[in-house]
């Protein structure tokens, strides 16, 4: 079973929002959240409204069986667009400052228990 969630236009550059995608990849959700919300980085806080989001859409999924044993599958962080500014400079020269946004992508599945 799988739960999906994605967040599309995120302010905030990819690559810091995937230094808090790697930190969660693998876990359990129930240690995942736990990270998320003791994360001091800004991208950390929409990743665990992310993470909330997906396991309530796997709570409506009535072929999951217990949402104790979900765990991130996947989670992709993607370059959204960018807004392209100017700062004005000394002797007429204009800079460009780009305003990045992400695009992040999360898979929840449900771990099956082996009995060996």
């Amino acid at each position: 079973m799988i739960a999906k969630a994605s967040i599309k236009y995120r302010k905030g550059s990819a690559q810091k929002a995937r230094l808090v995608a790697d930190m969660i990849r693998g876990k359990k959700v129930e240690q995942a959240l736990s990270l998320l919300k003791f994360s001091r980085k800004s991208a950390a806080r929409d990743m665990l409204k992310l993470l909330s989001s997906a396991v309530a859409n796997a709570e409506q999924n009535p072929e999951l069986r217990d949402v104790d044993n979900l765990f991130i599958s996947r989670i992709t962080v993607d370059g959204g667009p960018m807004m392209k500014r100017i700062q004005p400079r000394a002797m007429g020269r204009a800079f460009r400052i780009l305003k990045r946004s992400s695009h992040i992508d999360l898979q929840l599945e449900e771990k099956l228990e082996t009995k060996a």
